[in-house]
Order: structure tokens, then sequence, then C-alpha cells
């Protein structure tokens, strides 16, 4: 067991799921951590992406797979597809719990053969640390506190405008941890240099691979637009306009985001759908962050000095990365993640929600400054819910970069980012 080995979230749900499902099926983004975390639940492992590299030929990796002591771990499972319905047979003649851990850093495409893991799989998502499990918390507030409803104490966090500039730049990632800040800068952008030229570029694609230029153009587009809905021919515009490249077309355009959402380095959020007092209409497009604000630094070939002068887009990189974290406590409480936009404009960074309805609305700031601006839309916000079919928030809160915890007298939760636990 690695005596280095930094304790995750996801843990406890590995823990808790191989109770009840015959395989876990856990994706995340390359280098995250899954491989690592899985072994400290298997028995046994198969690295499907090192028989690859060894031309085994499929149908006897597939068989392999399942051959071992349980839980058995089958890494990288997606470069042998087959293996999915191999699993699923073994599962259903056993009749056991607990008895795979696939991993997973792509999503394969849809196959009409490969059958449905309902019944079978449960599925977890696993993202790069977050700051709780960096320690960079002093975990004073507690997120499953907020979606109880429970009101915050006073208290301040140790994180200043610094260290907020620092991780937006060096991520969560567990390879990086004891490295300096310049090892770990250079690191990420051969990090996503390497995704462009093979991971982006082949996945989903038994042809011709995807241009790495393009793919690297449109990541720059995505970078300066984090956080905002989803826009494919400004994307298109913007990756055409590089050069004298020739312009793509939006079918393109989204191929290739197709593929970074496979490939984990992109998360999705869709729009809430609520009940509404008046007949305002809700905006529906999905938002797009990455599945760690370095990853946008890298793309934007950004740095500190840089940042420090265009504070705008370092809030954007800022609201990444407290969505980051948002997604991996979410998934801990088993609630989802929204945000709210209507014709009005009227906008609400994230809203959180439980299976058993209860749910939490949060506005992302940077600067503490802007508290009461925040406060003021979260409460217009609230006032155009028809809470008799929605229920009243737990929640609403203002994420900061820096600052104070405290409860403003209307009710708001003012919680900075270096305060937030489970």
């Amino acid at each position: 067991m690695n005596k280095n080995y930094h304790k995750r979230i996801v843990d406890q749900m590995i823990e808790f799921r191989l109770t009840y499902a015959g395989a876990i099926v856990l994706e995340g983004p390359k280098a995250c951590g899954k491989t690592v975390t899985a072994r400290r639940f298997a028995a046994s492992e198969i690295r499907a992406d090192t028989e690859k590299a060894k031309n085994t030929g499929g149908e006897l990796v597939a068989r392999l797979a399942v051959e071992g002591a349980t839980p058995r771990l089958i890494d990288e499972w997606q470069e042998y597809p087959e293996i999915w319905n191999v699993v699923r047979r073994a599962v259903d003649d056993r009749g056991m719990k607990g008895q795979f851990i696939l991993t997973g850093s792509a999503r394969p495409p849809k196959d009409s053969t490969r059958h449905s893991g309902a019944g079978r799989f449960s599925r977890l998502r696993m993202w790069p640390l977050t700051l709780f499990e960096l320690g960079l918390s002093t975990n004073a507030v507690s997120f499953g506190d907020l979606l109880n409803g429970i009101p915050v104490e006073l208290g301040t966090s140790a994180l200043e405008f610094g260290d907020i500039i620092e991780h937006v730049l060096t991520g969560g990632w567990p390879s990086h941890i004891g490295l300096t800040s310049s090892q770990a800068r250079h690191a990420i952008r051969d990090y996503v240099e390497e995704s462009i030229r093979i991971d982006v570029a082949q996945i989903g694609t038994t042809t011709k691979s995807r241009d790495p230029n393009k793919i690297r153009s449109v990541l720059q587009s995505m970078s300066r637009g984090v956080g905002a809905a989803m826009n494919i021919a400004t994307i298109a515009n913007d990756v055409g306009s590089v050069g004298d490249r020739a312009g793509v077309s939006e079918i393109t355009v989204s191929s290739y985001i197709d593929a970074l959402e496979r490939s984990m380095l992109i998360s999705m959020v869709p729009a809430w759908n609520t009940h509404l007092r008046s007949k305002v209409r809700l905006r529906t497009t999905r938002r797009s962050y990455f599945a760690d604000p370095s990853i946008a630094t890298a793309a934007a070939d950004t740095n500190e000095y840089l940042l420090r002068r265009d504070t705008s887009f370092l809030g954007q990189l800022f609201e990444n990365l407290v969505m980051r974290d948002l997604f991996v406590y979410a998934q801990l409480h088993d609630a989802t993640v929204s945000y709210y936009r209507d014709s009005d404009n009227l906008e609400v960074d994230a809203i959180v929600e439980k299976r058993n309805g209860d749910w939490i609305a949060i506005e992302i700031k940077l600067s503490p400054d802007r508290v009461v601006e925040a406060s003021s839309s979260l409460i217009k916000f609230r006032d155009k819910i028809n809470l008799e079919k929605k229920g009243e928030p737990k929640a609403l809160i203002v994420l900061t970069g820096t600052g104070h915890h405290y409860q403003t007298t209307d009710g708001i939760s003012v919680v900075p980012i270096g305060a937030l636990t489970v």
C-alpha cells in the first residue's frame, strides 16, 4: 500500500458500493488518481492498456480480465470494450457483490453489441484533488451541513489571493504533490499537449486522427469562455480565425467537444429545471468546465503575472476551481449540480439538489468585496422560484476566494473556499 497516499473523498463511496454492486466503474481524466485509489480495494489487477501495448488480442484480454482474486481491478478497460460484456456475464454468473473495479480515462463510443450494465455496475466519477483533500482547507464549514440548512459560524479562511492564483495554475493532480510551482506548471502543459496529440486526437475514431492544432484552438477558445453557456458557433469562428488555418464546421467542433467530454477533460453542467412564479423563460444550454482549472490555464498559456492583470479571467478560473470541488462534494451527498439563468439574465452559478428534493443555491465570487452584489442576486432568484412547489432552499450561499465565513442578516451563508469540507 502506498504510504504517501492522499485519502480521497471517493474512497468511502467505493467501499460502500462494493457491498451492493457486482462491479464499479471508476471514471475520470488521466492522472487524477483512479488506479492508485482502486488498488487500495483490489485483490488483483490487469492493465488493459499494457496488454494492448503488447498486442494481446482483445478476446484473450477479456477472458483474462475476469480471472483472479476479487475485487479484481481492470485498469483502462475501454482499451478493449469487449471486456464490458464479459464482466457483465461474470457478475451474473457468480451472483456475488464487489467482484470488479473497472477504471477508465475515456468513454468508448456507444456500441449496439455492448449490453446495459443496469443492475450490475455502479458508476463513480473522479476529479483531481479538492482543496480539502490537499489539506488546504480549515475544514470549518461542512458542505453536508449547508445542504441540511445549518447556519455558518464566524471564522476565517487561511487561503490568500496568491494561493488561489497558485492553485488554478498548478491544479489538484496527485502526481504534482511535492513539485515546485514551476515544475507543476510545466507538467500540466505537457499533460495538455499529450492529451491533444494522442488521447483527444484518437478517441472514438478508427480512421484519420483529429487535427491536434484544431483541438488546441478549441481548448483555447473554451478556456476563454469557461463557465459560459456552450456556443458552438463562437468556438468554430475562433478556431477558423487562428492564423491561415481553414475554417471548421460546427459539426466538426461538436465532434471535438464530444471527444473532450468523453476523455473527461471537460464536464458539462445542465440548466436547472424548476418551477417559477413568473412567465420568465429558463435558458437551457449546457455550461462547460474543465476537470481542473489548470487545464484552462495551460490551454490559454497564461501565468501569474498575466492573471494578476486580468482579474476577470482569474474570476472565471476560480469559478472552475470551485465547481470542480462542488462536483466532488455533491457526488458524495448523492446530489446533482446544475445552474440557473433566465431570460431576464438573472444567473446563479450552481444549484446543488439532493434526491429528496432539498437544494441550495450558490453564487461564486473571487473577491469578498462582491458579497453584497451576490447576495442581492440570490435573493432576487429566490423570489422568482415557486417555493410552494419547489420548497424553500436549505441555504443561499456566496462562495468566495478569501476572507471570513459568516451568516449575513439576510440569512446568506458566506463561505471562502478555503474553509469548505465535506
